[in-house]
């Protein structure tokens, strides 16, 4: 599942990743580029199950302490539930301390505006924005209080260009309320030493699209000008980057990754 490497040099930190435990995805593929990179990594995922499972494969394969707990990113009590349970294991020195957070749990809609009832608007901005702002809030203050950290947060290509891959509108504005949330947190925070940023994949090789066809997909790779999708490993280096030290003065950026296919 993991390709056993090296043993990297050791991370004293951990970074926590949401919508970690799909098997296509890029939560997956970014918890397992930080592994490989030295870090500890907690693994948060609507599937408790699936969650330990993968924690325990990276850390099998990375040589790392990993940490597995479900989470709705939409529901408060499950963010406080999942905070907690990844406090608990800092305090009792099963992991370190938590410099970093991607938040990619996300979902996508390709349903018409005028077909669009208010309960699925509701639902792709609970996930995408909501559960961008819950986790956040959550785990935020920790870094806070060690004076250093990363928040970078998953928007999409959808948001600057208006739709046109894949999701709708509640797509698009979901992840365009992503972007104005990274602006804002990072000028209110830039002088605590923890930065937040934002990355804006065009489409990747990953199982969101759910239902599209093959043609569908053709066509989205036909107008990329590279000539195919991200793999999930592309994506996952620009948040592995933008959670490092070398990425120390970037914060309230939004970082391009779609192969051409949105340039401004």
């Amino acid at each position: 599942m993991f390709d056993t490497l090296a043993r990297p040099a050791t991370v004293s930190r951990t970074a926590v990743v949401t919508g970690a435990a799909s098997e296509r995805g890029l939560g997956r593929a970014t918890a397992a580029l930080y592994a490989e990179q030295g870090w500890a990594v907690v693994v948060l995922d609507l599937d408790g199950e699936a969650s330990a499972k993968v924690a325990a494969d990276i850390a099998n394969a990375y040589g790392v302490r990993a940490f597995g707990h479900e989470v709705d990113v939409a529901d408060e009590s499950s963010v406080e539930r999942a905070r907690a349970a990844v406090a608990a294991e800092v305090e009792s020195g099963s992991l370190p301390t938590v410099g970093a957070l991607a938040n990619i749990a996300g979902i996508t809609s390709p349903v018409p505006f005028l077909e669009t009832t208010l309960d699925l608007w509701n639902k792709v901005m609970a996930v995408n924005a909501t559960g961008t702002y819950l986790v956040t809030r959550a785990f935020l203050p920790a870094m806070i209080d060690a004076g250093w950290g990363r928040v970078v947060n998953m928007s999409s290509v959808s948001a600057q260009r208006g739709g046109g891959v894949f999701g709708k509108v509640p797509y698009s504005s979901a992840k365009a309320a992503v972007l104005g949330f990274t602006k804002a947190l990072a000028r209110e925070i830039g002088h605590t030493g923890v930065t937040v940023n934002a990355v804006t994949p065009g489409a990747a090789d990953t199982a969101i699209r759910v239902g599209s066809t093959p043609e569908q997909e053709q066509a989205i790779a036909d107008g990329i000008p590279v000539g195919r999708v991200a793999t999930a490993r592309e994506v996952a280096a620009i948040i592995t980057f933008l959670s490092s030290e070398d990425a120390s003065y970037l914060t309230g950026t939004t970082l391009d990754i779609n192969g051409g296919s949105h340039m401004h």
